[in-house]
């Protein structure tokens, strides 16, 4: 359904541009080009509301038609309105070149520019070093290059203890679900997916299906079917269900005398009284698109903007971290990244 409103979307609109630069090449003057480009601008936004299948599908389409249709009428108008309007003709020109380079960091460039994040917390509690590892939001729907690379980085790290925070594949049907978790288990076996201390799975959204868990079968992972706390020697590891992960009146007992983890998929449970030393979440993805001087333009969360992706001391000797995720929002979203490189997180527990 998705391609079949994406060929009708782009249909409409390359009739508008065509309609409008015809038009403005006839009639140039200044009221003519705000009109062309406020009527382009009104069609565009009605369209995409009208077929957009969600929000996310309503922006799939805006981002065609900024970055596509956008990039046409501002190319097309820098060279009708040169003669008569040489500044503004340069003025669209620039703006070409603006959305041009965007749409190419956007959408290919940074979704696959895969960041290690260092992040050093010291505590009396720990005798020696420890390295944790989190992976945070896979979640993909093709199985390439990208993903592979993605998982190799990871291990690679040689983390004492691996957390994943959930997400791990976004396909909505069966069939083509249970191809992808064939070559995600087969891969993460071939590389040999372990830690020392040991590899820690939560539920995300997108395990709504019964057997998710499947995706690990045969390998050293813990998963958490309901929130449970497992102690090792100098650690406690909480794992929290995905309705625990975004209560933010979660309570979680303290791990006496141990340095105590609490992880889940969304950040939501940091707002609660949890007593723990580190606490991770994924799911916002860092807002996929931050904007400057704004940070996440949506986050899907409670917690504050500031704590939506990153490193946040939240009081009383907590910190709080957010993976921006190695995957992207799939399904009817645009595949998009924005000032916000996906992530593996290194966090350097060092002993004071």
């Amino acid at each position: 359904m998705s391609l079949k409103i994406n060929i009708l979307y782009n249909l409409i609109l390359f009739f508008v541009d065509i309609a409008v630069l015809i038009w403005l090449t006839r009639k140039q003057t200044r009221w003519a080009i705000g009109a062309g480009i406020g009527l382009f601008a009104l069609v565009g936004l009605f369209f995409a509301a009208f077929l957009g299948e969600s929000l996310f599908g309503i922006a799939r389409l805006i981002s065609y038609g900024i970055f596509l249709h956008g990039l046409i009428i501002s190319i097309g108008l820098a060279i009708a309105l040169y003669e008569s309007f040489k500044k503004i003709a340069i003025a669209f020109a620039v703006l070409a070149v603006i959305i041009g380079g965007i749409g190419l960091d956007a959408f290919a460039i940074e979704p696959y520019w895969l960041q290690v994040s260092h992040v050093q917390i010291s505590t009396p509690k720990l005798e020696k070093p420890l390295k944790i590892l989190v992976l945070a939001d896979f979640q993909t729907d093709v199985w390439g290059d990208y993903q592979r690379q993605a998982l190799r980085t990871a291990i690679n790290q040689k983390a004492d203890l691996i957390l994943l925070p959930g997400d791990y594949i976004q396909v909505y049907n069966s069939p083509g679900r249970e191809k992808l978790r064939q070559n995600l288990n087969s891969f993460l076996k071939e590389i040999n997916f372990d830690a020392k201390l040991g590899v820690y799975a939560v539920k995300g959204d997108q395990e709504f299906y019964e057997g998710w868990a499947h995706i690990f079968d045969g390998l050293p992972v813990t998963v958490f079917q309901d929130s449970r706390t497992i102690p090792l020697a100098k650690l406690c590891i909480t794992g929290l269900t995905l309705n625990d992960s975004r209560n933010p009146q979660l309570k979680i007992p303290e791990c006496v005398g141990k340095f105590h983890i609490v992880f889940g998929h969304a950040p939501d449970f940091a707002l609660g009284n949890i007593n723990a030393d580190l606490l991770v979440a994924g799911h916002t993805h860092g807002g996929q698109v931050r904007l400057p001087f704004i940070g996440p333009a949506i986050k899907m969360s409670r917690v504050p903007r500031k704590w939506a992706a990153g490193v946040t001391d939240i009081g009383d000797g907590r910190t709080l971290i957010v993976s921006r995720g190695v995957g992207m929002e799939r399904g009817v979203a645009p595949r998009v990244r924005f000032l916000c490189r996906p992530e593996l997180v290194v966090i350097d527990l060092l002993p004071i």
